[in-house]
């Protein structure tokens, strides 16, 4: 928000004390004001950031004001549906944002759901409820804007396809956002510190989790992970989530998808089209098309599998523990708006910790994958509680580098009972680990 700082003069003499340096302020802002105007137009190189950064916060979203002139809102024919493909989307975005200037930047809308009903599973809401809450904790610590679906958009696209739809509304309703970042009702974000690496995919409009060499030499319906991804808000991504949905269960051809895909690949042992098997098909097969906009990532684990996380979990606090006794910095107190530059400096200390292949750094998002928390109709191959007691472990060790920063944690990793923190914790000592 702007401060407004007035004077106010109590006597005409006051006043005309006060009055020289009102127009000196005047010519200030006057000349600001034109060094800005002449810069956006005399640079080839702005930017709407350029613009930003001439305000006086370049954070304020003028979230009051919608200018008169029509955009594509005023277009009845463009509609929030797959049914109606929409063209020139870049244009129509760009001149929104044209009018709408302080929204302007690399902004990230994090999409998440579940089904409209209850779920069977007795705790399983309450489950969805704290994997909720930790995507929201990890939305306004990084500043990212989120909205959470609990309708099933298109009636004929549920489960894993009813993710599309919204994606798809998403992008219209959110001009202001650069990327749309899918996250499934079961996945945990385990490293709150961790931030996506946005200028990595500079070049790319698409980002998945997943092994090049299973897509195209092992021909795997397993080579992705379909259930966590960012995608770009453009015209690419529009027709390629058309060129998606239409192996969806909406589509005529829908029977025939399933017997193309279980051809396709020979581990997948289920007849029907799934979703995941159609995005591994369209990077296999229109590759040229598609494929070279699509970034599949395996440096972190923007998935991580959590039959191999959570036994490692208590190892992780450990080391982490080690490293703060040794540094101060780490361990001191601060505000959660300044939370990501403590992240920055955790950085130095992890390059040898990796998240991946027996490594003890905190991988960034743990998939309860095949656990189905709202239906209890976990995985055969899982035994007993696994699956819950896992997601209560998951969910506290995200949860204590939340509280860490209201001065609480959870001491036991499967109890949700919560305890003061020591000042200094975890400190020089180990008595304060007792």
């Amino acid at each position: 928000m702007y401060s407004k700082n007035r004077t106010h003069g109590k006597t005409p003499s006051s006043y005309s004390r006060v009055k020289p340096l009102l127009s000196a302020a005047s010519v200030a802002v006057s000349v600001l004001v034109l060094f800005c105007v002449i810069w956006s137009f005399g640079n080839p190189f702005s930017s709407f950031s350029d613009l930003r950064n001439c305000s006086s916060n370049s954070s304020y979203n003028d979230r009051k004001t919608d200018p008169p002139e029509k955009t594509f809102y005023d277009d009845p024919e463009l509609t929030y549906t797959l049914e109606n493909p929409i063209k020139n989307w870049d244009e129509k975005r760009n001149e929104w944002l044209r009018l709408h200037p302080t929204f302007a930047g690399n902004r990230v809308l994090i999409l998440t759901g579940s089904q409209p009903a209850p779920c069977k599973n007795p705790a399983g809401d309450h489950l969805l409820l704290r994997c909720f809450k930790n995507k929201v904790d990890y939305a306004r610590i990084h500043g990212y804007e989120i909205f959470y679906s609990n309708a099933f958009l298109n009636p004929n696209m549920k489960s894993y396809w009813a993710k599309i739809p919204l994606v798809r509304a998403a992008m219209v309703a959110h001009p202001e956002a650069e990327w749309i970042w899918w996250v499934d009702s079961d996945a945990i974000f385990t490293d709150m510190d961790f931030k996506v690496p946005l200028k990595r995919y500079s070049r790319h409009n698409f980002v998945v989790h997943g092994w090049p060499d299973m897509i195209y030499e092992k021909k795997s319906w397993v080579a992705v992970n379909a259930g966590i991804f960012l995608i770009r808000n453009c015209q690419w991504s529009m027709e390629f989530l058309d060129a998606w949905a239409r192996m969806g269960p909406q589509s005529p051809d829908f029977r025939q998808w399933g017997q193309t895909l279980r051809k396709t690949f020979k581990d997948k042992m289920f007849p029907e089209s799934d979703d995941q098997s159609a995005l591994v098909y369209l990077l296999l097969k229109e590759k040229e098309k598609w494929g070279h906009m699509m970034y599949v990532e395996n440096e972190y684990s923007l998935h991580g599998y959590w039959v191999a996380v959570v036994g490692k979990l208590d190892d992780m606090i450990a080391r982490y523990e080690k490293i703060e006794r040794k540094r101060a910095e780490l361990r001191r107190r601060h505000a959660e708006a300044v939370s990501e530059s403590y992240g920055e400096m955790w950085e130095e200390h992890l390059q040898d910790g990796g998240d991946r292949k027996g490594g003890w750094r905190r991988p960034f998002i743990t998939h309860f994958t095949g656990c189905q928390p709202c239906s209890g109709k976990y995985n055969p191959s899982y035994t007993g509680n696994d699956c819950w007691v896992g997601m209560e472990k998951a969910l506290n060790f995200a949860d204590n580098q939340v509280l860490r920063r209201y001065g609480f944690w959870h001491p036991n990793l499967v109890n949700g009972t919560v305890s003061p923190l020591p000042f200094n914790f975890p400190g020089e000592s180990e008595e304060l680990l007792a």
